[in-house]
């Protein structure tokens, strides 16, 4: 016997008792006998769950989603260069969603640069789902108690779900035969990349530069150098990654752009004719996705996000990703021949965790009087 079947089964036997004494010829009586029996429907439906999901259990096909409201909205913020490929596959999940569950499911959506995203809804922007350049970012909205503890571990890959490397954007025919991240230091280039303390894209960027040097033998004092030189070529700090390629492909900007490699490739998708560098010592541009605890338990809409994060891991969204130009998260799709032939090869990869993690590269580069922050300095005297 359950925990709950016993104290229930004694009441049971004191109702019982107890009716036995009332006498059906008064009003009084019945009435009495009524709410007894009120409050014992109360007790058996707190004690069996009392939620309705008694008949999806006795009949597994029956579905708890369906037997709710017809409608539900969820909220997607997202880091800038995501909207395409989003776009893309909430289509598809929200055609899944109706066959499988008989419930419409619509999309609010928020795209911008993922450090100004992360402040939004810390601030009180109520998305129910957050796809950010960088985990640091989805940290930070843990920290605010929006996020549970252990988000990366609820789905595959550690939350990672996109990923990208870096890339250079060159003037047509490259003029100033940019061939690697060393040659950004030259002192007739000027490139363009977003704000660290803004864009999550930026910080990859300026990891990218860091790593190149760190993975070539250099030391802390020969990066800090070289980047230091390649942002006193930056003419302008943009807000965010879309920013970034506003400035150099439609204002005409700089010699080069440094930006996601799938910011290439969709750009070249739409006709734009793009001449670029992969650079063979690169970084591994990983995006996670997270459920905002928080909003989604407030919104009544959990069962919902979760589904469509888990979708997003799926080989049909996963190659959407591939088409707009994401590196997939899946390693068994990271390996197919299509695959290989639409990314070049990265010679050395780096990682985060080659620079322990994002938490301690936040505080050394981007915190307040960091590495970064040295840097500026410099560069304004």
């Amino acid at each position: 016997m359950s925990v709950w079947q016993r104290p229930l089964k004694k009441l049971l036997l004191v109702t019982e008792q107890t009716t036995h004494r009332f006498r059906f010829s008064s009003l009084k009586g019945f009435v009495s006998l009524v709410l007894v029996g009120a409050f014992l429907s109360v007790v058996l439906a707190a004690c069996t769950g009392g939620n309705g999901n008694n008949s999806a259990t006795e009949n597994p096909t029956a579905s708890p989603v369906a037997a709710r409201k017809p409608n539900v909205e969820l909220t997607l913020v997202s880091f800038a260069v995501t909207k395409a490929a989003h776009e893309a596959i909430i289509p598809k999940f929200v055609e899944k969603w109706k066959q499988e569950q008989n419930q419409t499911v619509t999309f609010r959506q928020s795209y911008g640069g993922s450090g100004s995203q992360t402040r939004a809804v810390i601030d009180g922007l109520e998305a129910d789902i957050v796809h950010l350049a960088l985990a640091l970012d989805t940290q930070k909205i843990e920290k605010a108690g929006l996020i549970q503890p252990g988000w990366e571990k609820e789905v595959p890959n550690n939350g990672i779900v996109s990923k990208s490397v870096g890339a250079i954007i060159t003037r047509p025919g490259n003029p100033k035969g940019i061939k690697s991240w060393a040659d950004l230091a030259k002192g007739d280039v000027r490139v363009i990349t977003a704000d660290p303390k803004t864009s999550g894209i930026a910080r990859w960027n300026f990891l990218a530069l860091w790593n190149s040097v760190i993975k070539t033998g250099g030391d802390e004092a020969k990066a800090t150098e070289f980047v230091t030189q390649v942002y006193r070529n930056v003419p302008i700090l943009t807000k965010d990654a879309r920013e970034a390629t506003d400035a150099f492909a439609k204002q005409g900007q700089g010699d080069a752009l440094i930006n996601y490699e799938n910011e290439v490739i969709l750009a070249q998708q739409k006709g734009e004719k793009l001449d670029y560098v992969i650079p063979d010592v690169n970084i591994s541009i990983d995006n996670p996705i997270a459920v905002v605890d928080r909003n989604v338990d407030k919104h009544g809409n959990r069962e919902v996000a979760e589904a469509f994060v888990n979708f997003l891991y799926t080989p049909e969204a996963q190659e959407e990703f591939i088409k707009l130009g994401f590196r997939p998260a899946d390693e068994k799709l990271a390996q197919t021949k299509e695959v290989a032939d639409k990314f070049p090869k990265v010679q050395t990869l780096g990682t985060v965790q080659d620079f322990g993690g994002w938490t301690s590269i936040d505080q050394k580069f981007f915190a307040d009087g960091g590495v970064f922050d040295q840097i500026q300095s410099k560069n304004r005297r």
